[in-house]
């Protein structure tokens, strides 16, 4: 059953909302302090598995790997309840709990004294991050038309390279300088609980006396229309497959590169290093994905989609190629690999957003942060972690066991590609029936 009635809104504004720039670069800076949060942890990884784990732990890899996933699963189970309490409340206290909890969560991390109780604190970054994750993108959907859309959202999302690269960078440095890993935790707490001051200033633009987006609660039922929507279930499905290959790459690709030795680099850091192509190719994809999704929407109603697809497609044979290159020249497919895989992030959320309906808006996202992460991030680390110390403990070398756990990540890419090019054929019609169309 659907609900006639248009909505206004950003569905109906063809410019953006009073304060939107200024709403959109302080999400941005939260969410680049999100990404160095995350990635801190991959940046020391090898040195918390020395501090926290016995050399003689036979598995130590695949517990390493089990850190990250305690984070996702609590991030994706908790986001779908701060999903609901978006459509109630001001998003914009919600944001900052969720930035004050992740932020003191991270600096409690470097005071971990045992695996498990580093364990805990992620999860606890886990629960901050998923009051924040559903409700940012919700915001700036509500504060910008749908044409502009890509092309924002690719802005907001050029955190997730950029912060990432930051926190390779910092974590590696910190943890090589005098200080030690434990600081990199320490240090990323002062700005976050800064950043979460400031979002308790900002005004959900849904309580202004001429909002345009009015705030509405829907039902239970109502949410049923997610399922219903090919755009929505088939996005998920290729994100899903993107996050397995992120989570997995992004994770475990700093210590695979130390383990190949890469020489040539002087006194440059293979972490670092590998920061700076994420940084860089991750920046350069964002944006020119989200700028190529918007110019061919004209041409192609499915643009969104066939944009991802064909970055991720590309993507899987140039991670293969990294495996089997010698460096340096492998160094050019890892960059090339990268930006295969970050030139999907605008699109694809950009449909999430333009797919759904703004009453439930904010637990579509969460429903997908669910979806992706407990068929992605959340299993790939330990995935690959299990699967290279297996092959390991079989007589194979530390580099050929990577090498054929990494291959599994090249073929969920290809899986991903597809379901995207699956989805180019329903986007135009779940995109214009998106504003009037909420299940009863």
């Amino acid at each position: 059953m659907t609900n006639d009635q248009p909505i206004s809104g950003a569905e109906g504004r063809d410019t953006p909302a009073k304060g939107a720039a200024w709403s959109l670069s302080l999400l941005l800076g939260i969410n680049l302090f999100n990404y160095i949060d995350r990635q801190v942890l991959a940046a020391v990884e090898p040195d918390v598995r020395r501090a926290l784990l016995s050399p003689l732990d036979p598995n130590p890899r695949g517990k390493m790997g089990w850190l990250s996933t305690a984070f996702i699963v609590t991030y994706m189970l908790v986001a779908p309840l701060f999903g609901w309490l978006a459509e109630r409340m001001s998003r914009w206290w919600l944001v900052a709990i969720g930035v004050a909890i992740w932020s003191v969560a991270s600096g409690a991390s470097g005071w971990a004294g045992t695996f498990t109780l580093l364990l805990i604190t992620r999860c606890f970054v886990g629960v901050g991050e998923a009051a924040y994750g559903p409700v940012a993108p919700t915001i700036i959907a509500d504060l910008y038309p749908i044409r502009q859309r890509g092309l924002v959202l690719s802005f907001f999302y050029l955190a997730i390279p950029v912060g990432g690269a930051l926190g390779y960078a910092l974590g590696g440095q910190v943890a090589e300088s005098s200080l030690g890993w434990r600081w990199a935790f320490y240090l990323v707490l002062p700005p976050g609980l800064l950043l979460a001051g400031l979002c308790l200033f900002m005004r959900d633009v849904r309580s202004k006396p001429d909002a345009a987006v009015p705030r509405r609660k829907p039902g239970i039922g109502q949410y049923a229309v997610l399922l219903r929507t090919p755009s929505y279930v088939l996005d998920c499905a290729g994100m899903a497959a993107m996050t397995f290959a992120i989570g997995g790459i992004g994770y475990f690709m700093p210590d695979y590169l130390e383990l190949r030795h890469v020489a040539g680099l002087g006194k440059i850091s293979p972490r670092l290093l590998f920061g700076v192509i994420t940084a860089v190719g991750g920046l350069l994809a964002t944006i020119a994905g989200g700028l190529a999704g918007d110019a061919l929407r004209k041409r192609f109603p499915g643009s969104y989609f066939l944009v991802s697809a064909g970055g991720l497609l590309a993507g899987a044979p140039l991670l293969a190629l990294m495996l089997f290159t010698p460096f340096p020249f492998a160094w050019i497919w890892l960059f090339l690999c990268v930006f295969c895989l970050f030139f999907n992030t605008g699109p694809s959320n950009t449909i999430l957003a333009n797919v759904t309906h703004p009453a439930i808006r904010a637990s579509a996202f969460a429903i997908n942060i669910l979806v992706i992460h407990a068929l992605g991030d959340a299993i790939s680390p330990p995935v690959i972690g299990h699967i290279s110390d297996w092959l390991h403990r079989a007589g194979h070398t530390e580099v050929w066991s990577m090498n054929a756990a990494f291959m599994l990540i090249s073929s969920t890419m290809v899986i991903g590609g597809l379901f995207w090019f699956w989805g180019a054929r329903y986007l135009e019609k779940d995109t214009a029936a998106a504003p009037t169309r909420l299940g009863e």
